[in-house]
């Protein structure tokens, strides 16, 4: 598939079915992940996988993952990120989203589900998951097989011309 294709394609799937994510596509969605860009290649990110049970249910508290039997939390430490020298401007949001949204795009490929959850508990995912040494949790990433009961809601773009200006 090609790449807009794959992308028109994407949509945040909340509904899924109990069926395991493979090891295989796990490795390759973490792959896609650690290829991402990051600013000046300092790659101030790391990646959890969560997929047990019992992980999933001590997290639940903390964010709303739609029953997805499998969670990708993704860390970034400031101190390590490229900061930029004229405004201070500190890469680490951005570089999480890159890699982030490099998984989600894997996923898609794969035949899977994917929802990017920002709105989560940060404290209670820190401290389930015991994240430490200046890490903090920028993105979830929410991955299974689409259930069959779920609702594709068409996607509302902004006209190109609204959001593009060429000089």
């Amino acid at each position: 598939m090609d790449l807009l294709n794959l992308m028109e394609k994407r949509h945040s799937v909340r509904a899924y079915s109990n069926k395991k994510v493979s090891q295989e596509m796990i490795d390759r969605i973490v792959k896609a992940g650690v290829l991402a860009p990051t600013a000046c290649n300092f790659q101030p990110v790391k990646i959890v996988v969560i997929e047990s049970d019992k992980s999933l249910e001590k997290l639940s508290s903390a964010a709303n993952f739609y029953n997805a039997p499998l969670v990708f939390a993704v860390l970034a430490k400031k101190d390590e990120a490229w900061h930029r020298p004229f405004d201070g401007m500190v890469s680490d949001q951005i570089d999480a989203s890159i890699v982030t949204d490099h998984m989600m795009l894997e996923a898609t490929e794969l035949g899977l589900g994917s929802v990017w959850i920002c709105y989560f508990n940060p404290e209670i995912i820190k401290n389930a998951l015991d994240i430490d040494n200046g890490y903090e949790v920028i993105n979830l990433l929410a991955v299974g097989f689409e259930d069959e009961k779920s609702k594709v809601v068409p996607k509302k773009r902004k006209e190109l011309c609204s959001l593009v200006k060429q000089i």
